[in-house]
């Protein structure tokens, strides 16, 4: 007989035992744009987590309906939503994952029109930041009872190692620019203004700021020309519950359409979402990607 008030009656359609050791441990995946959240669903599941989605419209995409044991969808900007919803299914535990532009909070079009809760939370941050802005987040999500994990607990897997991941190598030049703009890639991280950097000939073409990391390689590799080099880091004080830089096929699209010649990345500590077919775009687009360790 199924547990009063249990999963069942959260409509996952799992009849448990009587024992509370057999009741499965709920989910809340809170999902932005990109391939991550199916990468974490996926894994969380493997872990013998219940998956439910929190779609956050207009950015995720509806295919993660086949990852979730139960998927619904929240408009990007109303926070009370989301926890209205996260505790309609008593989750006590939740993750992040995914792109969601702070750009939508200044476009006209497609911006992002938040409801009473996410109105209140952003008059009350002393600025708006990414990190203000999570960690306010964060702290709501905590009122609440509702605890968010660590990305990384579902993407061990998927963390960059060390060294040349490619059959290419960076040139000596190249090598030259790695070095060069470690330092103030994890400088402009420190100050969270962005992770990724643009380099060329030990000059810097681009820093990400509001816009992400694939406008800034159009921009920075347009003033470059062939062989820039992509650095993407995290932030000295990154919190790897949100915000945990990440690759996949479309950053190699995209550095293919300006030429870029190398994608350095901070190993143990930035994601590689499909690495297979990553690996294998990068190697078809003569980039190197390198993971390289913050000694």
């Amino acid at each position: 007989m199924p547990l009063k008030g249990g999963i069942r009656d959260l409509g996952l359609g799992i009849t448990h035992p009587k024992s509370p050791t057999a009741v499965p441990r709920i989910l809340g995946l809170i999902a932005g744009k990109g391939d991550l959240p199916k990468a974490i669903a996926s894994e969380a599941r493997k872990m013998d987590y219940k998956v439910v989605v929190l779609a956050l419209k207009p950015l995720a995409d509806e295919s993660l309906r086949n990852f979730a044991d139960e998927f619904l969808e929240v408009n990007v900007g109303h926070l009370g939503k989301l926890i209205s919803s996260l505790k309609k299914f008593h989750i006590t535990e939740a993750v992040m994952a995914g792109k969601v532009p702070k750009g939508l909070l200044y476009k006209n079009k497609g911006r992002i029109l938040p409801d009473l809760r996410a109105i209140k939370l952003l008059f009350s941050l002393e600025d708006r930041s990414d990190d203000s802005i999570m960690n306010g987040i964060v702290q709501e999500l905590e009122k609440e009872g509702i605890k968010l994990l660590k990305t990384t607990a579902f993407t061990k897997n998927l963390l960059t190692a060390e060294g040349v991941q490619t059959k290419k190598q960076p040139d000596e030049k190249q090598w030259k620019d790695i070095e060069f703009g470690w330092k103030i890639a994890k400088e402009i991280g420190r100050l969270d203004i962005g992770q990724t950097i643009i380099v060329k000939d030990r000059a810097v073409m681009a820093v990400e700021a509001i816009e992400g990391t694939d406008e800034a390689i159009l921009r920075g590799g347009a003033l470059a020309g062939s062989g820039a080099v992509v650095i993407k880091v995290s932030k000295p004080q990154q919190d790897m519950r949100f915000d945990v830089p990440a690759v996949g096929v479309d950053t190699i699209h995209v550095m293919k359409k300006t030429h870029a010649g190398v994608l350095a990345l901070e190993a143990k500590k930035s994601i590689i979402i499909e690495k297979e077919k990553f690996v294998h775009e990068a190697e078809k687009a003569d980039i190197a990607v390198v993971g390289v360790g913050d000694d």
